[in-house]
């Protein structure tokens, strides 16, 4: 796989590339500035199982703001500058992990040289980030449009732009809100780099498009061995990002731990409140640290059975429902108690 052969890249306390564990990401939408508010958030994303955050830093309120914002949070911070060098030199010099720039428009050389030789001195690593939607002119007009091979050709030589300064420490984002111009630009420049590849689909959307476009893109993606940190982009509350790439992860194999719940989809044989009861195991299992499969099934045709494929399960009938465990049905409860009967399994589980 492409990403067993990356750099290893140190961020803070934690370590990407070389075929460790794709960590996931996410980024704060407060003010940074409000420290108290940012740090509050950065707690649920960690409890949530957020691995690196981002923050931005478009003011120097803003990356005075990290030093303390770092003295609370125990996840390695990013910080996310455009346009201004100064704010760059700046948050690292207030403890930002990493900081993420885009060369094209962090200014010249000059520039670009001073923010490296920081980063140099510090041992702080670059992500280099690439939009399509900020892909430089001349890389449009040359392929007549933006495609996945400009943003390659944007990162790459972004890149170069920094080796040249002798920095070798470093991570490449290149992204896109079109999936599959997104998986295609991935799938070109995994095989011409080895630094680390911070994955997502830009701006995906509100919950339920965001999901379904990030599921696609960063499976596909992720499946061909490509990806070190992940991000699932989404329009709500960024803990949201944190379940949903979690999930992802879970799905492909590269994460373990925490409850996996399967439910039907409901049908005219569904004699229970399914919908309800399914929600409720969700939310119930969320923070249990088990590496176990729950089925809520709701009829007594194929629930049963569905049920014997998880590790424990339950299946509904017309006011009361099975409690299945290991593949054998333990007894029957009453409807109302199912939920109750679930939690003390799981409690309990050896």
């Amino acid at each position: 796989m492409y990403r067993d052969n990356t750099k290893v890249i140190q961020i803070g306390n934690r370590v990407i590339g070389g075929g460790n564990p794709i960590l996931i990401q996410s980024m704060t939408n407060t003010r940074t500035e409000d420290v108290t508010a940012t740090v509050e958030q950065i707690q649920r994303l960690t409890e949530s199982g957020c691995d690196i955050v981002r923050c931005t830093v478009p003011s120097q309120e803003a990356a005075v703001a990290l030093s303390e914002i770092k003295k609370n949070i125990s996840i390695p911070l990013v910080a996310d500058i455009h346009f201004d060098y100064r704010l760059a030199i700046a948050a690292m010099e207030n403890g930002a992990d990493k900081i993420r720039i885009n060369p094209g428009n962090i200014g010249d050389d000059k520039k670009l040289k001073v923010v490296v030789n920081v980063a140099k001195e510090r041992s702080i690593p670059i992500r280099v980030g690439v939009n399509s939607g900020s892909l430089e002119k001349d890389l449009i007009a040359k392929y007549g449009k933006v495609t996945a091979e400009g943003l390659v050709e944007s990162a790459l030589e972004k890149v170069k732009r920094i080796e040249a300064m002798d920095y070798d420490q470093m991570v490449i984002s290149i992204k896109s809100s079109d999936v599959m111009m997104c998986i295609k630009a991935h799938e070109l420049i995994a095989p011409l780099t080895q630094y680390p590849l911070h994955v997502g689909i830009t701006e995906a959307g509100t919950v339920n498009a965001g999901n379904i476009k990030s599921a696609l893109g960063l499976g596909i993606i992720l499946n061909q061995g490509i990806g070190d940190t992940i991000r699932v982009s989404l329009t709500t509350d960024p803990v949201e990002e944190i379940k949903s790439a979690k999930i992802i992860l879970k799905t492909l194999g590269y994460r373990k731990g925490g409850v996996e719940v399967v439910s039907c989809p409901t049908c005219g044989r569904t004699q229970i409140d399914l919908i309800k009861l399914a929600t409720e195991v969700e939310k119930m299992v969320a923070d249990m640290d088990l590496d176990i499969k729950v089925a809520v099934m709701g009829c007594a045709v194929n629930g049963p059975g569905e049920a014997k494929e998880a590790d424990i399960g339950i299946a509904g009938g017309k006011g009361e429902g099975l409690i299945i465990k290991k593949g054998e049905i333990v007894r029957k409860v009453p409807e109302e108690y199912l939920l109750e009967e679930l939690r003390e399994e799981l409690l309990t589980w050896k």
